[in-house]
């Protein structure tokens, strides 16, 4: 099994209602990805509790069975629509593919 974690930070917002908004926009929409991509064996996505933490907003988890999996989910146009979503509020992202 593969399993793949992003982190993602997000820009900075006028107000934390704000940035509480997007994250939970982001949530629905990474989590949606499991009903949406076949090769997606499991989701889980938190939020850092710490809102006025220096460290990243959104940890993303995902397992696939094999590295082509994961490559097929990475190209795969639904998830190609959520990084668009990703893209556009957030500021850095970190990524650790590791097999388990």
């Amino acid at each position: 099994m593969i399993n793949h974690t992003v982190l993602f930070k997000l820009r900075e917002f006028d107000t934390e209602d704000q940035k509480g908004v997007v994250r939970a926009k982001l949530e629905h929409a990474l989590l949606a990805l499991k009903e949406k991509i076949d090769v997606l064996k499991y989701i889980e996505v938190g939020q850092n509790v710490e809102f006025n933490s220096p460290s990243f907003d959104i940890c993303l988890v995902t397992h696939f069975e094999t590295l082509y999996e994961l490559e097929i989910y990475r190209v795969h146009p639904e998830h190609l629509k959520v990084v668009e979503l990703v893209k556009s509020s957030t500021v850095d992202r970190a990524v650790v593919d590791y097999e388990f």
